[in-house]
């Protein structure tokens, strides 16, 4: 049976993929069409301005993380909430907080909401 730890993991790896391998529309597509998303930067909502806010990114950034907590909200909506640790290859690495609703689309989950805070 397939945990929502599972679900959030299987989002997340993809997305980390993404980042770590700087393919910003790869990132995007990982969202819906109407996913709010806010990074440490003005918001921007669905796929395109998430694959913008990452194409600004540095190249060599890495995404590191832990699932801290996991709810099911509805039967096709999970909520996470993550330790990340963004790296990179001139700076000391980011420690920041993720807030992320994954949403289901068929047979897969893409991500409906984002919000990083820095504690």
């Amino acid at each position: 049976m397939t945990t929502e730890l599972d679900i959030l993991r299987a989002a997340l790896d993809q997305w980390k993929a993404g980042i770590d391998e700087h393919e910003p529309k790869r990132v995007g597509s990982l969202f819906t069409d109407d996913a709010i998303f806010q990074g440490l930067h003005l918001y921007g909502v669905g796929p395109d301005a998430v694959a913008e806010y990452y194409d600004s990114q540095p190249l060599g950034l890495r995404a590191s993380y832990e699932i801290l907590e996991t709810r099911r909200l509805a039967d096709d909506l999970i909520l996470g909430y993550v330790g990340v640790d963004f790296s990179f290859t001139d700076r000391p690495t980011l420690p920041v907080y993720l807030s992320v609703i994954v949403r289901r689309a068929g047979d897969t989950w893409l991500i409906t909401h984002y919000q990083v805070s820095r504690l």
